[in-house]
């Protein structure tokens, strides 16, 4: 019995290392080149080789991109290489932001521009608010001892895998004049709503169905900060009779703040560049009820008959340029908080 239990674990140990020879052979491989390039530069250097691919990857697809970006803004014509444009200096600007009332889109000599940062605005507002909300709830309720606790994290993750374009194919279904919603309406003795022709109710889905798709993900961020928060502060406080919601507003609050700052920031970004899923689910209608600032740019340099690049760059600079003052501005405060 003993010598079969020997035979076993041979032969395991001899799959195990013919398994493992490749892996030493290519680690072994990779050594040398490596090694030589130590030598060279130095082991203090080291780090930079490694960051090298992936520095050469965002330069490549993000940096360079963005100074091609802003040379379009400042050319006109509808040739598409570089080269073959008029440069116009600041013209297309000038075309974006003149406006009588800034506050008016009508009022603007490029109405579609300003009705869709209109629209983005009111997004933004409702869209993180609730979202940041709604996480934080959720993460708290899920940080309890309830039963089911690792179903229930699953199941508010799940949308997260799903891509945007299914998400909004999936809600579409649902709310369409012979979709499942209506359906249960009429059964219950109610009109159906035709809900992709009123701006407002279109409004409303596209906020519900970006905070149903995306919540799982900053749900799972502030769940993270609060297993990280000591159980003994929170013993603390129950010795001394403090009540829950001095707990949360004290304890739990603050030291959440960081994973909430993260969240804040991160949805507010994915807030203003929101596209795809509303793309899907209304068109951007009724009309432009639901038409943002990134498909303007995306309408204006790629489907309208006239394809204006220069205009769509010059947008997305000016977009960009809104979304690191939002960025530096929501930092700042919270810098100017925590020195408080």
């Amino acid at each position: 019995m003993d010598d079969l239990k020997t035979d076993r674990v041979g032969i395991i140990d001899r799959l195990s290392a013919m398994a493992a020879w490749p892996l030493r052979v290519l680690f072994k491989g990779l050594d040398y080149p490596l090694s030589a390039i130590q030598r060279l530069v130095g082991i203090q250097r080291m780090p930079w080789i490694f960051l090298l691919p992936n520095l050469a990857f965002f330069g490549i697809f993000v940096v360079i991109p963005l100074f091609i970006n802003f040379a379009f803004s400042l050319t006109g014509g509808t040739e598409l290489y570089l080269s073959d444009r008029v440069y116009t200096g600041t013209e297309q600007y000038g075309f974006l932001l003149e406006c009588e009332t800034f506050g008016d889109p009508i009022t603007c000599r490029e109405d579609r521009f300003w009705k869709g940062l209109y629209n983005t605005a009111i997004f933004i507002v409702f869209q993180v608010t609730f979202l940041v909300l709604f996480s934080l709830i959720t993460a708290l309720i899920l940080n309890q001892k309830i039963r089911a606790r690792g179903f229930f994290r699953a199941v508010f993750f799940f949308p997260v895998l799903l891509s945007p374009v299914v998400v909004a194919l999936i809600w579409k279904w649902v709310l369409l004049r012979d979709g499942i919603l209506n359906a249960f309406l009429v059964s219950i003795g109610m009109d159906k709503i035709l809900f992709f022709v009123s701006p407002e109710w279109s409004m409303f889905w596209a906020v519900f169905v970006s905070i149903w798709a995306h919540m799982g993900f900053y749900t799972l961020i502030l769940l993270a900060g609060l297993q990280a928060i000591q159980p003994d502060l929170y013993e603390a406080a129950e010795m001394d009779g403090t009540s829950k919601e001095r707990v949360f507003w004290r304890i739990t609050l603050p030291l959440l703040w960081p994973n909430l700052l993260v969240v804040i920031v991160l949805a507010l970004i994915k807030g203003v560049q929101i596209f795809d899923e509303v793309f899907v689910l209304t068109g951007g209608g009724p009309g432009t009820a639901t038409q943002f600032i990134v498909q303007y740019i995306y309408n204006t340099g790629f489907t309208e008959q006239v394809q204006n690049f220069g205009l769509a760059s010059a947008a997305s600079v000016v977009l960009g340029v809104i979304l690191f003052i939002l960025t530096m501005t929501q930092l700042a405060a919270t810098r100017a908080r925590d020195n408080g």
